[in-house]
C-alpha cells in the first residue's frame, strides 16, 4: 500500500485547530502547509531522501510537529532526541546511526556546534530548512522505515529502535479504537517527546483523530490545573510521578480551589497512567480526589502499546488489562514454554504488525529479541481473573529468593502505603542463605520519623504473604557508582 503525505492524517482545509502552543493557536491547514514546505525543504533537488536519518532536538511546539512529520513525507527517518541530553549521550546517539542532518532551535545551537563539526552533521533550524513551496512529495510504502527511538540503556548503551510506518499506523489505530478518539478531544502534551508515550499515544493518536494537542515544553502544574477547571481539556495522559505531584498540588490548595480541581479532572472523559507501574494507593488516591478511575496499559518502545484496561468496564487497580487489538501477548516460562495457567509467572511476548522492524545496525541484539517470531519483553506479568498484572523486569525487578520470584514493583507499591514513606526503592542483593535478599531503600515525608524496628514490624503485618520480613536486610552504607551516586546498578553490582 502506497501512502503520500497523509500520515498522521490532516485534513488540507480543515479551519480545526491542530497545535496550540506559545506562540499561537494553529488549524490543521496551517500545520499541513508547514509539513510540506518543511519536508520540499529537506528534499532540495531529491524526489526522496531514501531514509535519511534526521535527528531534532526540538520542545514542543508546532515547531516539533513540522519536523516529525516532514521528514516523513520527504521519505526520511525521523530521529526525535532528549532536548535535556548530556553531549556524551548526543554522541552516540548521533554517531551510532549516521545522522546527518540536526534540527534544532538556534539558541541551542551554541552547545551543538562543536559536535556536529567533530560528527560531519549539518546544524540546522526549521526556518532553514523551509522551502518558499511546495513540490511534489514522495509516494511511500508502508513497509519504509520512519522512526528511531532509543531505549533507556538499562542493560548496555542505548540501542536504535527503528519501526516502519506500517507498525507505527497498526500502533495509532487500535488506540483509536481503544480509547475512542475522537475529533472533539483536546488534551495537553507535556510528556518527553523522544518516548512512544508522547510521540504515538497522545501527539500522533491526537492528529490523526483530528483532536486538538496544547503543546506544551515543560510540566506546569498552575496552568493546567487552571485550565482542568475551565474544562479545557477531555483527556488526560501521563505518568504515575505525575499523578504523584497532581495529588500533592490538591493537598496543598485550599479546600474550594482542590475540589474546583478534583471536579475539573472528574469530567474528563478519560485519564491514562503507562510508562510505569501505578502504585495501587495511588490509583486509589487519585478516584478519591477526582473521581476518576485511571485506565492503566502497558507497553514499550518496540512495540508501541500491547496491553490496556477497558475503556467501558472494569479498571482493575494493580493490573493493565487485556491484549489490544491486533496485539497477541502471551507469557512463557524459563523454558520457553507457553505458561497457561493462571497466576504463574512469564515472560511477555508479542506478536503483531505494531512490532518493531529491527535495532539499528546491531543484529544480534534483534536475533535475540524473538523467539518463534515472538519478541520477547524482558517483562514478568501473571494473568489474574483473564487481566494481566506486571511484576517487573527479568533482570532487575524479579528478586529470587528462597525459591519464590518476588516482584520487586509489588512490595514497593505495599511500601508505598505507609503514611510516612513518599519514595522506595526496592531491590535484591545476594544473599548465601536465600540467594537474594530483600533491600528497601526508603524517602520519608518531610518532618516525620521512622524506625527499622517499627518499619519491619509494619511490614511483618502488611506483607506476611510473601513470606519477606525475616530477610529484609539493613544497610549502613550504600554502595555507590563511580559518580558518587546510588544507582539502582550500584545497588546491584
Amino acid at each position: 500500500m502506497m501512502i503520500q503525505n497523509a500520515f498522521p492524517k490532516i485534513a488540507q482545509n480543515n479551519k480545526k485547530i491542530a497545535i496550540v502552543d506559545s506562540t499561537g493557536a494553529h488549524t490543521y491547514h496551517r500545520v499541513d502547509a508547514r509539513i510540506n514546505l518543511f519536508a520540499a525543504g529537506i528534499l532540495g533537488n531529491k524526489r526522496d531522501i531514501q531514509e535519511e536519518r534526521v535527528a531534532f532536538l526540538i520542545p514542543a511546539s508546532q515547531d516539533y510537529v513540522t519536523v516529525l512529520i516532514g521528514i516523513w513525507r520527504a521519505g526520511g527517518i525521523a530521529v526525535p532526541l532528549n532536548i535535556a541530553s548530556a553531549e556524551d549521550e548526543l554522541h552516540h546517539y548521533l554517531s551510532s546511526i549516521g545522522v546527518t542532518r540536526l534540527i534544532a532551535n538556534y539558541e541551542d545551537h551554541g552547545k551543538l556546534y562543536r559536535l556536529c563539526g567533530e560528527l560531519g552533521i549539518q546544524l540546522l533550524t526549521v526556518d532553514d530548512v523551509l522551502a518558499e513551496r511546495c513540490n511534489e512529495l514522495p509516494s511511500l510504502c508502508q513497509e519504509r522505515s520512519a522512526l528511531i527511538l532509543f531505549t533507556s540503556g538499562t542493560t548496555s548503551k542505548p540501542k536504535g529502535v527503528l519501526t516502519t510506518h506500517k507498525a507505527i499506523r497498526a500502533q495509532i489505530l487500535t488506540l483509536l479504537d481503544a480509547w475512542r478518539w475522537s475529533v472533539e478531544d483536546v488534551i495537553p502534551l507535556f510528556l518527553p517527546l523522544h518516548h512512544v508515550h508522547g510521540i504515538i499515544n497522545v501527539l500522533c493518536c491526537a492528529l490523526w483523530s483530528g483532536a486538538t494537542v496544547h503543546m506544551m515544553p515543560k510540566l506546569d502544574l498552575e496552568n493546567i490545573c487552571s485550565k482542568v477547571i475551565s474544562d479545557t481539556f477531555s483527556l488526560f495522559m501521563a505518568v504515575p510521578t505525575i499523578y504523584v505531584k497532581l495529588i500533592e498540588h490538591l493537598e496543598n490548595q485550599n479546600i474550594d480551589l482542590a475540589q474546583a480541581i478534583g471536579d475539573g479532572f472528574g469530567r474528563m472523559r478519560l485519564n491514562v497512567s503507562g510508562s510505569a507501574a501505578c502504585p495501587v494507593n495511588v490509583f486509589n488516591q487519585w478516584k478519591g480526589k477526582t473521581g476518576q478511575i485511571l485506565l492503566e496499559r502497558y507497553g514499550m518502545t518496540e512495540v508501541g502499546m500491547a496491553i490496556s484496561n477497558c475503556y467501558v468496564g472494569e479498571r482493575r487497580a494493580g493490573f493493565v488489562g487485556q491484549a489490544l487489538p491486533g496485539v497477541t501477548v502471551g507469557l512463557f516460562d524459563e523454558n520457553d514454554m507457553p505458561v497457561t495457567a493462571e497466576k504463574i509467572p512469564g515472560e511477555i511476548r508479542m506478536k503483531g504488525d505494531n512490532l518493531f522492524k529491527e535495532y539499528w545496525n546491531n543484529p544480534k541484539a534483534t536475533q535475540e529479541a524473538f523467539k518463534d517470531g515472538w519478541f520477547c519483553s524482558g517483562d514478568i506479568a501473571v494473568i489474574e481473573d483473564g487481566y494481566f498484572r506486571i511484576m517487573g523486569r527479568s533482570s532487575i525487578d524479579i528478586i529470587k529468593s528462597g525459591g519464590y520470584k518476588l516482584s520487586a514493583l509489588e512490595i514497593e507499591g505495599v511500601l508505598l502505603t505507609h503514611e510516612n514513606i513518599v519514595e522506595v526503592a526496592v531491590i535484591g542483593l545476594p544473599d548465601d542463605t536465600w540467594g537474594e535478599v530483600v533491600v528497601a531503600c526508603v524517602c520519608l515525608r518531610a518532618g516525620t520519623q521512622l524506625e527499622y524496628v517499627d518499619l519491619k514490624n509494619w511490614c511483618i503485618d502488611k506483607m506476611s504473604s510473601y513470606k519477606i520480613p525475616k530477610r529484609i536486610k539493613v544497610l549502613d552504607s550504600l554502595p555507590r557508582n563511580a559518580m558518587g551516586k546510588v544507582t539502582k546498578s550500584s545497588l546491584k553490582g
